[in-house]
């Protein structure tokens, strides 16, 4: 079985950002809109889902933001018309059947996490999870049964990230994405790291060490060396000095799988038949996204998905 997460709002970005701007008859601005159910389409029609759901993030401060003010500081906020959008977008998710989760505090990258923990507690049989994202923040969660499949370049080409493709990429696995990004630092998200450790050398130590624990174990038992004698002194100098803002900014990278929403894996059923089929058609007609419906037709009919699997 496999069952598909929506990262939303990152591929609403994404979505956005990636398309020139598309405008209905009545000069409202749909491009995060079309882009984000091509790419819905898409992955329907490559990872063949037996359940869908899709996370968002939530308007106000998080639990981040109130520990860190700077949090994502940095960041350019989207034009009023982004945000126009996204009621859109919810929508045509209720066309498709998908149901929506989002909680006040929390990012929907949380979100997502509590959706795998609880998929995985609730599914005994074999389960292949996928997340559908715009970006990379949650490399993290893969594992043997939960791969990322994100946008390379636009919206056309797609990659999908398993463990052995993170290790080919960061030369890390999955399990050391959190210590990597919290010695680094993360700026799109305006986490400082450990100031003067940057990307090469945070994969050195991990390669080394393994865990950002196990780095400070060396450097408490004397063990600790990197390259040179020169060079292991000025890095235990600044791991030492920066040790506090380096767990404060760990807690702040890693994503909470404790989020308080109610789950029910029958409401995720994804229902190939004909009405959920009535019903998308609406509303890409109504959108004029007349380009998509073929291909809408062509996952209900074509591939013979209408016909429902017995899963309960």
């Amino acid at each position: 079985m496999n069952f598909l997460i929506i990262d939303s709002n990152a591929l609403l970005h994404r979505s956005y950002h990636a398309l020139p701007p598309l405008q209905n008859q009545n000069g409202e601005l749909l491009n995060a809109v079309y882009g984000f159910v091509s790419v819905l389409i898409k992955a329907i029609n490559e990872v063949n889902p037996d359940f869908i759901a899709a996370a968002f993030d939530v308007a106000g401060p998080t639990f981040r933001h109130i520990n860190f003010k700077e949090y994502k500081a940095k960041r350019k906020k989207p034009p009023e018309e982004f945000y126009k959008q996204i009621p859109k977008i919810k929508e045509v998710l209720l066309s498709f059947g998908i149901p929506i989760f989002e909680k006040e505090g929390f990012e929907a990258d949380d979100i997502i996490a509590t959706l795998v923990k609880k998929i995985n507690n609730q599914i005994k049989d074999t389960i292949q999870i996928y997340i559908l994202t715009g970006d990379l923040d949650t490399l993290q969660l893969v594992s043997e049964n939960v791969k990322i499949y994100t946008l390379k370049k636009g919206i056309k080409d797609t990659i999908f990230y398993t463990p052995k493709e993170v290790e080919n990429r960061f030369g890390l696995t999955p399990g050391q994405i959190v210590d990597f990004k919290t010695l680094r630092g993360d700026p799109s998200d305006n986490i400082p790291g450990v100031k003067g450790i940057g990307e090469k050398t945070a994969i050195k130590l991990l390669k080394k060490y393994k865990t950002l624990d196990d780095i400070y174990k060396a450097i408490e038992n004397g063990s600790f060396f990197l390259d040179t004698p020169t060079k292991t002194k000025k890095i235990q100098e600044k791991l030492i000095s920066q040790r506090e803002n380096v767990y404060f900014g760990k807690d702040l990278v890693e994503v909470r799988d404790d989020v308080p929403i109610e789950f029910n894996l029958k409401k995720c059923l994804f229902k190939k038949d004909l009405n959920t089929y009535q019903q998308i058609e609406e509303i890409l007609t109504k959108l004029n996204f007349y380009s998509l419906i073929p291909r809408i037709k062509k996952i209900f009919f074509e591939n013979n998905f209408s016909k429902e699997k017995t899963l309960f």
